[in-house]
């Protein structure tokens, strides 16, 4: 017998010795304990069954995802590099390049809760405690308007919650409806028309740079006369500690926003020169329909503005785009709002 069909057969007598069926006759092993058993099965249906008690708010769960999940998915649930986003989405579904999130795509809640507690942290599965869950859970849910912050979820709210694609899902009847088509003799020549069409842009795939303008020189003489034009604009002097404190702050809005030399709008637009700017000016960026309706009745982003807008954003404007729960401190938005002041147009 050659060397290999003597390796193939112990190979296969291994197999058959190490199988289920042979275990308990040669004592290998036991069966696992009831306890052992549950410890591992902490899979969660649809309907409920296998969701333990506990419970959680977005308000602690902003905090909980900053430590434990904001590394990969951004501090509002936006997503980083190629980091999946878990909120925004809504009403794309029906588009070429949709965006699907736990907002805007996820039929059932026991779907995100099962994973996270599951899966998540990434690199530390498993960690993460039902009431912490509960609360990860609430803060993407309020990151997606879908619940407010103070509303707590729990065993027994779990389905007070309404998924916004619960019934956008159908049976999968492939097999009785299309697999007739496949089993055909196949096609080798002529099978397609030769015409070709463009379905899909490389950018929608996120793969085609974005070309910039390059900006007109400006000669002395223009420069001259716009400053003879623009009389200067004081700016009053601010606390040097507050400012740096404001950069701080700020570390909560760099996931969406840009400000300064070379800021390019992202998820949210450049807040270059927004203290004392009317709202929805920013060249190319498209705004929500509430901060617009706002801008067409003057809303102009003034300190007392700013701060309420920042302090409670979807209190201060019911629809808004910007998932930010808000700052709770006065001295953090008496910091923020110094940061921003200090980069003017």
């Amino acid at each position: 017998m050659s060397k290999f069909l003597k390796s193939t057969a112990l190979v296969a007598a291994f197999g058959l010795v190490s199988g289920p069926a042979f275990a308990e006759k040669l004592g290998l092993g036991r069966a696992a304990l009831p306890e052992e058993i549950a410890a591992w099965n902490g899979d969660i249906s649809p309907d409920g069954t296998g969701l333990p008690v506990g419970a959680g708010d977005a308000i602690d769960g902003e905090e909980i995802f900053a430590q434990q999940c904001a590394a990969c998915h951004g501090d509002f649930a936006e997503g980083i590099d190629n980091w999946p986003k878990l909120a925004g989405g809504a009403d794309t579904l029906d588009r070429e390049d949709p965006l699907k999130t736990v907002g805007s795509y996820w039929p059932y809640l026991s779907t995100a809760f099962d994973y996270i507690k599951r899966s998540m942290p990434y690199g530390n599965a498993g960690t993460l405690t039902d009431d912490e869950t509960y609360a990860i859970v609430a803060y993407i849910l309020y990151s997606n308007d879908l619940i407010e912050d103070d509303f707590v979820l729990s065993n027994e709210t779990f389905f007070d919650v309404e998924m916004p694609n619960a019934d956008g899902f159908i049976v999968d009847d492939r097999a009785e409806t299309e697999y007739a088509q496949w089993s055909g003799e196949p096609c080798m020549a002529n099978c397609k028309d030769s015409e070709v069409k463009v379905t899909m842009r490389a950018m929608v795939l996120d793969v085609t740079p974005e070309e910039e303008a390059a900006e007109p020189a400006v000669t002395e003489a223009v420069a001259e006369e716009v400053a003879e034009a623009e009389p200067a604009v004081e700016v009053a002097a601010v606390d040097p500690e507050l400012i740096k404190a404001g950069e701080n702050v700020f570390k909560k809005c760099k996931a969406c926003h840009q400000i300064g030399d070379g800021a390019k709008n992202r998820s949210g637009p450049v807040l270059t020169g927004v203290v004392g700017s009317a709202a929805g000016t920013v060249d190319g960026f498209k705004y929500s329909k509430p901060l617009m309706a706002m801008a067409e009745d003057g809303l102009v982003w003034d300190d007392d503005a700013l701060r309420a807008f920042l302090a409670k954003p979807k209190d201060f404007m019911k629809g808004t785009k910007m998932s930010f729960a808000g700052l709770k401190k006065d001295e953090d938005l008496d910091a923020i709002t110094a940061y921003l002041a200090s980069f003017p147009k």
